[in-house]
């Protein structure tokens, strides 16, 4: 997968390519899908949800630009792949899962694989975990049209958020960093995923 996948799109950050290595995919995958865990496609997971191609999720990685002092948001976790590759670059990962079933499934692979340093909880994903905030980087597992204010106050000041903004039959990742309270976005690359729950643009009423 890194050979095939992820150097070839031009992630060649050592700490990416180790904490990505380290992290056995199948295990974070339902069980019918595990001889399909390195494919390099969008991987679906259940309830229209799916794990990012690996190429995908490697490029937000290495743009979100993780330091080891950093505590992240890692918004719609499935079952806790991201997060856990997350955790082995930052401080501290705090996932966040929509679904009892998954957020459950997502913390046993998570303590299967000692990862101790991540927490998942279960609440809806457009509302972050402000509780546990501000973050130095927000990672969104899946699409969005639009994102909440309330979320991105959750960011710290000159902290990042990734996001992949679905736009017509395309979607392009965006990488926004805040600096003094305002949130400025800059393309990075294409990419497409289902829109998360939550973050669809309310339809237009017209008469």
């Amino acid at each position: 997968m890194v050979d095939t996948q992820v150097r070839p799109s031009d992630v060649t950050k050592f700490p990416i390519i180790d904490a990505l290595l380290s992290v056995p995919r199948e295990d974070f995958v339902p069980d019918a899908k595990r001889e399909a865990a390195y494919v390099g496609e969008n991987i679906e997971i259940g309830a229209g949800r799916v794990l990012l191609e690996s190429r995908t999720f490697a490029k937000m990685l290495e743009a979100a630009d993780i330091q080891p002092s950093d505590v992240i948001l890692d918004l719609g976790c499935g079952l806790g792949y991201s997060t856990a590759v997350l955790a082995q670059l930052a401080e501290f990962v705090v996932a966040v899962e929509d679904e009892a079933g998954r957020a459950e499934e997502a913390q046993q692979n998570l303590s299967d694989h000692g990862i101790d340093n991540a927490a998942v909880f279960e609440g809806a994903l457009n509302a972050g975990a402000a509780k546990n905030g501000p973050y130095d980087v927000i990672l969104l597992q899946g699409a969005v049209e639009q994102i909440p204010a309330d979320l991105l106050a959750q960011v710290k000041d000159g902290g990042r958020i990734v996001a992949i903004f679905a736009e017509d039959a395309l979607g392009v990742v965006r990488v926004g960093r805040k600096i003094d309270g305002v949130v400025n976005w800059r393309m990075s690359f294409n990419a497409s995923a289902p829109v998360l729950a939550g973050f669809a643009k309310e339809a237009a009423f017209s008469f």
